[in-house]
């Protein structure tokens, strides 16, 4: 397959291009339009490599779909928590440009196995949800025009406000976890909510401007595939950034990765060796951080 091809198909997967600008680059580049339908169905993932690492149904965890209040109305999301009676750290995660998907979802249980209480919002609550926002699925190449950054950073200081009231929740520990659009959200609601102690982006941009990253209280850890160009083209003025700042900026850039190399639901992206490292890697951060 030409080059050409497979970083056009890159594009549509993160979200940088719609569906309909993939198949007219296609077009283009196979010469008719029978010949890119036949590419988008051959490339399509055909099922999960690992969709479910903690299962909903796991005894040592609860799961709830749950509804609160935010500034613009109601949020919807997934919350995940331990059985043993404790307090805990709260989590938000920040999910992916696809909105809240069943690998969120996970996440948010994993976190829960790891001695978190963990809530996944949907950030496409205010256009009605990830069902009716994003029927088809893929990546949405308009969501950061659907959901700002300054957004998110408002819906995330609603949430830890409903995190708070939970009675095993420690109102006093709160962290930030983001993957892709999410990872590039999570950097940048950093530089806005305060109280925060953790934030850790997978693969995600760095704030724009870049100055912003002054205003960041919290420790940042940050993981980045070696093959995601797009990403990575930013990361050596973001060290210097934060180095101006003063600020902690744990970063690894992992060998062999590519964009979304965490999404074991996503066989042509999933990277198992890349994966466990930065999970355990987020988990002892997590822990440290946290004083778990």
């Amino acid at each position: 397959m030409p080059e050409e091809l497979k970083e056009v198909y890159r594009e549509y997967q993160d979200g940088r291009i719609s569906r309909r600008e993939f198949m007219q680059k296609a077009v283009v580049i196979t010469g008719s339009l029978a010949a890119a339908n036949s590419l988008l169905a051959a490339l399509a993932p055909t099922g999960p490599v690992s969709a479910q690492v903690s299962s909903p149904n796991d005894p040592a965890i609860l799961t709830h779909n749950v509804e609160y209040q935010g500034k613009a109305g109601a949020v919807f999301g997934y919350l995940a928590r331990p059985v043993k009676a404790g307090k805990y750290p709260g989590i938000i995660v920040i999910h992916e440009n696809q909105g809240l998907t069943d690998h969120i979802r996970d996440i948010a249980r994993r976190l829960a196995k790891d001695g978190f209480v963990a809530l996944a919002p949907d950030f496409l609550s205010r256009q009605g949800g990830t069902v009716k926002a994003n029927p088809k699925g893929g990546g949405l190449s308009n969501i950061r025009e659907l959901v700002p950054w300054q957004t998110v950073a408002e819906d995330t200081e609603s949430e830890f406000t409903y995190l708070k009231v939970l009675p095993d929740v420690r109102a006093d520990k709160q962290a930030l976890i983001g993957f892709c659009w999410g990872g590039e959200m999570t950097f940048a609601a950093a530089t806005k909510i305060k109280t925060l102690d953790a934030a850790i982006v997978f693969y995600g941009r760095s704030p724009n401007p870049l100055d912003l990253v002054k205003d960041i209280r919290a420790p940042v850890m940050a993981h980045y595939g070696e093959k995601d160009e797009g990403v990575n083209k930013g990361i050596d003025e973001t060290v210097t950034a934060m180095k101006k700042y003063n600020k902690v900026y744990d970063y690894k850039i992992y060998p062999g990765a590519q964009h979304a190399f965490n999404s074991d639901d996503n066989p042509s992206r999933y990277h198992a060796q890349a994966a466990k490292e930065a999970w355990d890697r987020t988990v002892t951060f997590l822990k440290k951080t946290l004083q778990v």
